[in-house]
């Protein structure tokens, strides 16, 4: 028997012993994922939660978020999506503070350089993982290019070709020679990187746009004609044309590379990947340089330090090559370091021209200075753009003007990102 003097010892160490663990930590990461990318969301998030342990990642679909305003921990977005993820502009935590406070290793320096460009600010500074990004591709349906006795080997790589491809499909298919989803991303700010022009300019600490150079107004009035004699169809801003190629209606596509996956699923027909067209009569053009753009994860601010621990490594198990490998071959997205490409090119996957492109993205000399830095509303600056696009392709504004007024509503749109630390989406 323990002396009496022990007793209120005991009693002060009994409620320590009784008290119950601390809850597990628990972080919810929102997302719009749909489909089957959805479903490798699921998977990925499940086999982190089955070996972490000590807290887990709660995936909340956009569509049943019951409360905008309640914000979550980490949100899977693109640069147009903050307003109905979250009914406004919510601070975020850029990723390098998040990784640094919370002690996990994250191996910056490991990213393509060319995607590292898309999630950094001006100091070369991580601020979310690129974890969905495509690039823009040309795709065509070999059955259709065999109808209009044209050769596949090579596929159109002048915007030329593809007007001349165009006219000699129309002769044998008038419903649709050639049509684009994402238009604002592929057909302009692309097609502005890949001839060394600007999609931004930064004067005296002030950003503007560059959207109406030279290049892109000869684009959009080629493509005017286009429309016009109904070699090209507009089926709407977004992903709207890629199910009018996936049903035959449409025999060329330019759009996003993840597109690649569900094809290959779906097999409607024989098709073909080829690389983004570009103007061989533009002086150095580099039609490789090419501005990967989607959905990137992003770390919310105003959250608890055991909530950022368990965020922070939820992000270094993204960055692992497995995690990648299970990600990339679920949804045809970018794999996001060379150890995860070289282990999906040893299962034979992705194709030969996008194993190509895909290593460009190593090479420092394709990442863009096109993207402007540390300026957010670039989302709202598409849909601008898609709006004057829209009054071109319905000939009611001609090329030049519609550019210029698009370039002065979309610079009231701009703004800078803060300087606590903090970023505004």
């Amino acid at each position: 028997m323990l002396p009496r003097r022990f007793f209120p010892l005991l009693l002060l160490l009994c409620p320590l012993a009784w008290a119950a663990p601390p809850p597990p930590v628990s972080i919810v990461l929102r997302h719009d994922q749909a489909g089957e990318n959805a479903a490798a969301l699921v998977e990925l998030v499940d086999r982190f939660n089955a070996g972490s342990g000590t807290g887990k990642v709660v995936l909340q679909h956009l569509a049943m978020a019951e409360d905008l305003h309640q914000l979550p921990h980490l949100a899977l977005l693109a640069d147009d999506e903050q307003q109905k993820f979250f009914d406004g502009h919510p601070r975020m935590l850029p990723l390098y503070r998040v990784m640094a406070n919370a002690r996990v290793k994250f191996a910056a320096a490991a990213l393509f350089p060319v995607l590292s460009d898309v999630v950094d600010d001006n100091r070369g500074r991580i601020q979310a993982l690129p974890l969905a990004l495509s690039l823009p591709v040309l795709y065509f349906n070999k059955a259709t290019f065999l109808k209009a006795k044209l050769d596949s080997q090579p596929p159109p790589a002048t915007w030329w070709q593809v007007q001349a491809a165009a006219g000699k499909i129309f002769d044998v298919d008038r419903r649709c020679p050639f049509t684009a989803s994402n238009s604002a991303w592929v057909l302009m700010e692309n097609v502005a990187t890949q001839h060394g022009e600007p999609i931004a300019n930064v004067e005296r600490g002030k950003t503007t746009l560059a959207l109406n150079s030279l290049v892109e107004v000869k684009h959009v009035a080629l493509l005017s004609s286009w429309h016009k004699s109904q070699y090209f169809r507009y089926f709407g801003p977004g992903r709207e044309a890629d199910e009018k190629f996936l049903s035959g209606e449409c025999a060329m596509l330019a759009s996003d590379s993840s597109l690649y996956l569900r094809l290959l699923r779906r097999k409607p027909f024989d098709f073909g990947v080829a690389a983004l067209p570009h103007y061989d009569d533009v002086y150095g053009a580099a039609p490789e340089r090419l501005l990967p753009d989607g959905a990137s994860l992003w770390v919310l601010a105003g959250k608890k330090k055991p909530e950022y621990d368990l965020a922070a490594r939820f992000i270094a198990f993204l960055m692992q090559d497995e995690a990648q490998r299970q990600w990339v071959a679920g949804t045809g997205y970018l794999p996001m370091t060379p150890a995860a490409l070289d282990a999906l090119a040893a299962e034979g996957a992705p194709p030969e021209m996008l194993r190509r492109a895909l290593a460009r993205l190593s090479d420092k000399r394709f990442a863009s200075a096109a993207r402007p830095k540390a300026v957010f509303g670039m989302g709202r600056v598409r849909a601008i753009l898609s709006e004057e696009l829209e009054a071109v392709w319905a000939n009611r504004k001609p090329a030049k003007e519609a550019l210029d007024e698009a370039v002065q509503r979309g610079n009231r749109e701009l703004r800078p990102q803060p300087t606590d630390g903090t970023v505004t989406r």
